[in-house]
């Protein structure tokens, strides 16, 4: 059974940094190309980054909303995939969730196969 399971969410201040990890299980990370999203509420679900295992290229996104301050990594060996994030404000508020695709490494979630029940962020003033 694929498991993604995604922990760190918390209340950070204004300014702060906040590190999400996303824990996977049930399929080999190395075959995976894996994404992070958050969605604020009332809002779509919106793509930060994806690291890539390999096939195609790792992407970031380029909105100036996200750009410089959100950092994706992973550690096969521990089956993790981490987003740093920094400089946090008000709009990064939201559920970050972590997704799995094997053929796709970017903005559309729908492209992605296995999805995490998201972690809470909450940027506080």
């Amino acid at each position: 059974q694929v498991q993604l399971v995604e922990s760190g969410g918390s209340s950070v201040p204004l300014g702060g940094s906040l590190r999400l990890s996303c824990e996977v299980s049930g399929i080999n990370l190395e075959d995976y190309n894996i994404g992070w999203f958050r969605q604020a509420p009332g809002s779509e679900r919106e793509g930060i980054a994806c690291t890539s295992m390999g096939q195609v290229p790792s992407w970031d996104s380029d909105s100036i909303f996200i750009k410089g301050r959100f950092t994706i990594s992973r550690d096969n060996a521990r089956k993790t995939v981490v987003l740093q994030m920094s400089d946090v404000v008000q709009d990064d508020t939201g559920v970050y969730s972590c997704a799995a695709s094997r053929l796709y490494c970017g903005r559309l979630y729908r492209m992605y196969e296995f999805w995490g029940q998201g972690t809470q962020v909450i940027v506080s003033t």
